[in-house]
Parts: structure tokens; C-alpha cells; sequence
């Protein structure tokens, strides 16, 4: 498994090292009747200075009078509190469970991404958590905030001109995809993780550029291709199920008169069976803007 399909994992984090250009991310409109539903993808991480606001995206934006993104309930204290219930076990040491090079290549992993609290804290985590530092340990250091997401800018803008945001799934959802893996696909995430650790900054230019630049098929195969074709049992639990899941809300969305703003990972927009591909076989139409 490549570094690429850790993104995925990572919910689509992006780094700082993209070139600044014109910058048009995709957006597809869904109208029926007496309903209007816009599809923004985002990504989760950004430098502040990245600029991805055009006119067709503003126009929508102020036409909605709902915004759902991912997650609303994904602050500091909650987000702590779940990863102790899911994401630490003291009793069996991350280090037991690896062989002496996974052991020496995991140490040598947290060093270069200068992870908060070295081994000691690693180890004390199961590994779908310690994948997860490891891979996003790098970009928090190099001062990339998560509040300055494209998620959480939106939300910022809905809120102050008084609509609405609300989430399609729940933080301790969202920790349960990972948490509940099979303690092979964990070790496999883990794995990965090792062999890769340094190669990172490559796919994160290309992923946010391509983002950046609206090309769909570009994400497609940073984010989505590795991991169908590597792992495809975590590929249809992240991606493929929980599309499938929105594309079932959107249609009961399109139900009520009104236009909504939703704005999700832009891998999920993506691929073969993106939300658009799953909306698709329910008989609704998604057009480009």
C-alpha cells in the first residue's frame, strides 16, 4: 500500500507546497422541483495564505440557506475525549505488536516527523492512531490549522450570516471507521505509514493542486486508486459506504423545497463511485458548475 491511500485515511489532508495559481475547485449543482443542492469538495488542511474562492462558488454559497460539511462536533475537548476511549491501549504496547525492524523503522518514523512526546507516546497507541500522528504530525508542525480548513471557513461564513451548519455524520462516527478496522488492516495502515514516512510532501503537492485546479480525475488517482486496488475492504468502508450514505441523504435533501450547500472531502467527489456516481444510481443527476 502507497503513501497515497494514508491520505485517504488522513481524510484528505493537504500541505503547504503547492504553487499558487488560479485556483477554480470543482462544484457540481443537483436541481429538482423546488429544490437546489450544491456539491463542494474540500480539503481538510491549508495554508493561510491559499487563495480558492471564485464568483460561481460565492454565488451559491449566498443562495443556500444550509450548509452541511462532515463533521460540526469535532472540537478540541470531544475530539480528545474519543481518542482515549478509541484510540489508546497501554495494556499492549504498539511496539509488541511489531518485529524488529518495523520496531527500528517506527522509531526512526517518529523522530523525522517529530511527533509530540516521541515513542513513549506512540506507544501507547493502537495503530490506526499512531498512522494517523504519524501522518499528520508533519503538517501541524509546519503550522498548518485545522481551523483554517475549507470546511471550517465555510462553516465560519454560514454561521456569521445567521444559517444554519449541521454534519452528515458524528465525530465518534467518524473515529469508529477507523477504530473498529481489523487489527490487520491497522497494522497494514501502520505499516504503510513506515515505508512512506518523508515521501508525503510529493502526493500532498499534487493533491492540492489538483484540488486547486478542479481536476477530478487527478484526485481520483492520488486518493482514491491505490487504495481500491490495494486494499479494497478499507476502500469500500471509507469512502465507497459512506458515499453511498450521503447519496441516500441528498435524496431525501432534494425532497424539501430550498437550496442546501454541502461540502465533504474532495475524494469523495471523485472516482468511480463517488457521491455523484452513487446519487447516480438513485436517478439523480449532478451537473458541473
Amino acid at each position: 500500500m502507497k503513501c497515497r491511500c494514508r491520505l485517504v485515511l488522513a481524510l484528505a489532508l493537504v500541505g503547504l507546497w503547492s504553487a499558487q495559481v488560479a485556483a477554480r475547485p470543482a462544484l457540481w449543482m443537483i436541481r429538482q422541483a423546488h429544490s437546489t443542492i450544491y456539491l463542494f469538495g474540500t480539503v481538510h488542511l491549508l495554508p493561510n495564505d491559499t487563495a480558492w474562492r471564485y464568483p460561481a462558488l460565492d454565488h451559491a454559497l449566498a443562495d443556500s440557506r444550509t450548509l452541511y460539511i462532515e463533521l460540526t462536533d469535532d472540537n478540541q475537548a470531544n475530539m480528545a475525549a474519543l481518542v482515549l476511549r478509541y484510540g489508546l491501549d497501554p495494556a499492549h504496547p504498539l511496539s509488541s505488536l511489531l518485529d524488529a525492524s518495523q520496531r527500528q523503522r517506527l522509531q526512526h518514523a517518529v523522530e523525522q516527523a517529530s511527533v509530540p512526546g516521541g515513542m513513549q507516546a506512540l506507544n501507547m497507541m493502537r495503530p490506526w492512531l499512531a498512522a494517523l500522528t504519524l501522518t499528520t504530525a508533519p503538517l501541524l508542525k509546519a503550522g498548518l490549522d485545522p481551523q483554517r480548513g475549507v470546511d471550517r471557513q465555510l462553516q465560519a461564513q454560514m454561521l456569521a450570516a445567521g444559517k444554519p451548519v449541521l454534519g452528515l455524520e458524528t465525530a465518534e462516527q467518524q473515529i469508529h471507521f477507523l477504530a473498529d478496522m481489523s487489527d490487520t488492516m491497522q497494522l497494514a495502515f501502520l505499516q504503510a505509514t513506515l515505508k512512506d514516512v518523508g515521501k508525503d510532501g510529493r502526493e500532498l503537492t499534487e493533491l492540492i493542486d489538483a484540488w486547486k485546479a478542479g481536476d477530478t480525475g487527478r484526485i481520483a488517482q492520488i486518493e482514491d486508486e491505490d487504495l481500491r486496488q490495494q486494499a479494497p475492504a478499507l476502500y469500500q468502508r471509507l469512502l465507497v459506504r459512506r458515499n453511498q450514505a450521503w447519496a441516500v441523504t441528498i435524496a431525501a435533501m432534494l425532497k424539501q423545497p430550498g437550496t442546501t450547500f454541502i461540502a465533504v472531502g474532495a475524494a469523495h467527489l471523485a472516482g468511480p463511485d463517488s457521491v455523484q456516481a452513487q446519487l447516480h444510481k438513485l436517478g439523480i443527476e449532478t451537473i458541473r458548475q
